[in-house]
């Protein structure tokens, strides 16, 4: 099991200026939102998989089972704000 603190902590040594909110009900399926500027000028996919790639051991090794994300520029963020 990875605690949502250890999510966050990947998520943030792959992308710095990220911030991260974690959410987990059971401690296998996360949802998580991530907001950086490494993300302007990449499609969604792009996004999504710098996300993952993040996070990729905990998904190998089966530690998360199903994670769905979301991800924004800062000026995205604040336009849902």
């Amino acid at each position: 099991m990875v605690s949502s603190e250890q999510v966050e902590q990947a998520i943030k040594a792959q992308i710095p200026d990220a911030q991260v909110q974690v959410i987990t009900p059971d401690g296998e399926h996360y949802e998580v939102t991530v907001v950086s500027s490494q993300f302007e000028g990449k499609g969604l996919v792009q996004q999504h998989q710098l996300v993952y790639r993040a996070i990729q051991q905990e998904m190998l090794s089966g530690a998360i089972h199903a994670m769905a994300v979301k991800t924004y520029t800062p000026q995205a963020w604040q336009a849902t704000s």
